[in-house]
């Protein structure tokens, strides 16, 4: 019925940069608060960003801050997740995640407060 698809993943050098896409079949992603998680090998899984409906809110975590940035593209209804300056720590399965809006925002980090998510794209950064 509703399915969120990811995209962009790829093996990169530290230093390097990848885009990221999530993008939405089944129902407007416009009406959803959009959250970006990852799990590492051997770790659990971890909030790193969010961006609110109205794109007026953004949120990340401090392993990425400054690094990492999120954005809704207002025409095509796709997020995107821009990483710069990867690191090894970053490699992990990125997943993107929708959210009601009515949900509030102090508790985007809340990985069951999300009601769909996609397959998740691997993001490696090694040498």
């Amino acid at each position: 019925q509703v399915q969120l698809v990811e995209s962009g993943g790829g093996l990169v050098q530290p230093g390097g940069s990848l885009k990221l896409s999530c993008a939405a079949a089944g129902f407007e992603l416009d009406a959803y608060g959009i959250g970006w998680f990852r799990q590492a090998p051997g770790k659990g899984r971890e909030a790193i960003s969010y961006i609110s409906k109205s794109a007026g809110r953004k949120y990340y975590a401090d392993p990425v801050k400054g690094r990492f940035t999120i954005s809704r593209d207002s025409a095509t209804s796709i997020i995107h997740l821009q990483m710069d300056s990867l690191k090894p720590e970053d490699t992990a399965r990125y997943y993107c995640a929708a959210r009601s809006s009515l949900a509030g925002v102090s508790t985007w980090w809340d990985e069951a407060l999300y009601e769909f998510w996609g397959q998740g794209t691997q993001v490696t950064v090694s040498s």
